[in-house]
């Protein structure tokens, strides 16, 4: 049985989607502004958890060379998701003044 290869389409037919009104670009417009800002706080915790996983392991005297640079990575995104957050004024989001 031969497998049959079929070219991906290009472009999506938007023939008949009506405009947004004009409240719906408007409530978009403020969601895509606050999008870095959720991806800050999303980034910083998930790289908490990760970095407090990691910690431990360090206590326990088993942490390899990777795990130490798991661990450094960590540190770097909620350092730059923070970096993030005190421009946009919302260090509040993951509990800073």
């Amino acid at each position: 049985m031969a497998t049959e290869i079929v070219q991906a389409p290009v472009s999506v037919d938007r023939e008949g989607t009506a405009p947004l009104p004009a409240a719906a670009s408007s409530a978009l417009a403020r969601l895509h502004s606050a999008f870095p800002v959720v991806q800050a706080v999303t980034v910083y915790e998930t790289a908490a958890v990760h970095a407090v996983q990691l910690a431990a392991r360090a206590e326990s005297g088993l942490m390899s060379d990777l795990d130490a640079d798991d661990l450094a990575h960590a540190e770097e995104l909620m350092a730059g998701a923070a970096a993030t957050l005190a421009s946009a004024g919302r260090l509040d989001l993951i509990g800073g003044a």
